[in-house]
């Protein structure tokens, strides 16, 4: 007996049913797709749809559509909450759509979670042809689902594909998918204050190429995993090393874009740090080797008095959306910041120091290894004024305080 749950995508005109005979999600499309999935025994039996709206985007066709008869199943997920990392999750449902190179992403469909197949010809294997994105939802005492500045990295993502040769998603698409794919996974979603629900939209060269030349097909991808802290530490002090050997980005690179192989190129750096006890890698630049760039996957700031210093985003570092927030969240409370060259020497003279990102928000940082010379700052405790910036914008964040930016999109 099929399943309830059907899936259909009216551009293409696939429609994805449930095997009766070994449980798998077929295609009735034509042509092999280049996406199967796990068979049915194999993926958690947590088949659910609730809350789906018909996204509008401003193309003819939907960002998401899928047939209304869909079964649902409100039972609680196995999660301790109280002991949530920051790990993959399997969760229910992923969202998908396809376009070929010079085309434009129609509406997409939400299928089960599950691994995909690929051409070991993609671009995305072979020449690194590929994008992600990170965002989070919070659910609020009530019930209500947030988002926090989607439209960001839609727009993120669409200039990072222009520097990748790669068409994305509009906007519009972008949120609405992403909108669509929380809902779909909604029970995944932590109590208030036990973490969040992290998105990771991803977009990449799917289709065959063997000549160095862009993919003649493209995949956006979207799945989703509850996570608690990223560093073990939680909000309590990280110890970093100054890296001056490797470096993350050049001019001219794609250090500003957050393409897959600006991740993989730290990976060694990282790892060798972890392995002497420090917690993550500041880098430096390439050119000068004296100007702070970022730490592996998080931007960095300098406090000084009422001074707060971030490198300047000048083509070799990411243009953060926490970094941006934060930045208007501290010149609102009466901060000055400054973005520019921020040399070492003024790291090691700050009486605070902190990162953000979307995985950590803000993250203290405790001590600084340099050249051998270890500086601490703040005592053992979180600095007044880390713990004054990560507390107003996980406020707005989780929606305790008044959405004064007009930064939060509430989706239920």
């Amino acid at each position: 007996m099929e399943s309830a749950a059907v899936f259909s995508n009216a551009t293409t005109g696939c429609l994805l049913r449930r095997n009766a005979t070994d449980g798998s999600y077929l295609s009735s499309r034509r042509n092999p797709t280049l996406l199967s999935f796990l068979p049915f025994n194999k993926i958690p039996d947590r088949l659910r749809f609730p809350y789906l709206k018909t996204a509008s985007s401003s193309s003819n066709a939907s960002a998401v559509r899928t047939s209304s008869a869909v079964s649902t199943r409100s039972e609680s997920v196995d999660i301790d909450w109280e002991t949530l990392g920051f790990g993959l999750v399997h969760t229910d449902y992923m969202y998908i759509t396809k376009c070929s190179q010079g085309g434009s992403f129609s509406e997409g469909e939400l299928v089960p979670f599950g691994y995909i197949e690929i051409s070991p010809s993609a671009g995305v294997l072979n020449y690194g042809q590929g994008l992600f994105e990170g965002l989070k939802a919070y659910r609020k005492v009530d019930g209500s689902i947030l988002l926090f500045r989607p439209e960001e990295n839609a727009a993120r993502m669409m200039m990072g594909a222009e520097r990748m040769c790669m068409p994305s998603p509009s906007v519009s698409q972008f949120v609405e998918a992403v909108k669509a794919t929380v809902l779909a996974n909604e029970r995944w979603i932590p109590p208030p204050g036990k973490g969040s629900l992290y998105i990771r939209p991803l977009l990449m060269g799917s289709g065959s190429v063997l000549g160095l030349a862009p993919a003649p097909e493209y995949t956006f991808l979207i799945y989703v995993s509850p996570v608690g802290n990223y560093f073990k530490e939680g909000l309590s002090p990280i110890n970093l090393i100054v890296e001056t050997a490797m470096h993350r980005a050049s001019p001219g690179g794609t250090g500003s874009v957050k393409t897959i192989g600006n991740y993989a190129a730290v990976l060694k750096a990282q790892s060798a740090a972890k392995a002497r006890g420090y917690s993550d890698v500041l880098y430096l630049d390439s050119v000068h080797k004296k100007y702070l760039e970022e730490v592996s996957s998080c931007n960095v700031f300098v406090v000084k008095g009422n001074n707060i210093s971030t490198p300047a985003i000048k083509g070799t570092i990411l243009p953060g959306i926490t970094r941006k927030s934060i930045i208007d969240v501290a010149r609102s409370q009466g901060f000055q910041v400054e973005e520019k060259a921020v040399t070492v020497d003024e790291l090691l003279d700050a009486d605070e120091v902190f990162c953000t990102g979307t995985a950590v928000v803000v993250s203290p940082v405790g001590s600084i290894t340099y050249l051998g010379k270890s500086v601490s700052y703040g005592g053992s405790g979180v600095g007044l004024v880390s713990q004054q910036l990560y507390t107003a914008l996980t406020r707005l964040q989780m929606g305790l305080s008044e959405d004064k930016m007009g930064w939060v999109i509430e989706i239920k």
